[in-house]
């Protein structure tokens, strides 16, 4: 299994926290959900950090079967339609956003030993 990560690194701006947070939950999220061949989709919103680490706001992850799963996704119309619809986080949310993509080393069942 592969996944693919965005950080969104920033703030949001004063007075916008739920107007960011209604964009990713009604309008990115569905979308996400569409991607070709995803398995699964999750968000996170930290609530505490150490002093030296940067400022995120929210950590997504979509899970893949493949590498090449990833490339189709990223190739697809629904790709187009997450873009523009994340333009809308540029009135609400002030800095930057990128990606990784990781590779499941371990299944969950050999997780806890």
């Amino acid at each position: 299994m592969y996944t693919r990560s965005a950080i969104f690194e920033g703030t949001i701006r004063p007075g916008k926290e739920d107007a960011f947070f209604h964009i990713i939950e009604n309008k990115l999220l569905p979308i996400w959900r569409r991607m070709p061949h995803v398995q699964a989709v999750r968000l996170f919103r930290p609530v505490e950090k150490d002093d030296a680490a940067p400022g995120i706001v929210l950590v997504q992850q979509i899970d893949y079967p493949t590498r090449e799963a990833i490339d189709e996704a990223l190739g697809s119309s629904i790709r187009d339609e997450a873009v523009a619809a994340s333009q809308a986080l540029d009135k609400v949310f002030e800095g930057r956003h990128y990606h990784y993509i990781y590779k499941k080393l371990i299944e969950d069942s050999e997780d806890i030993g």
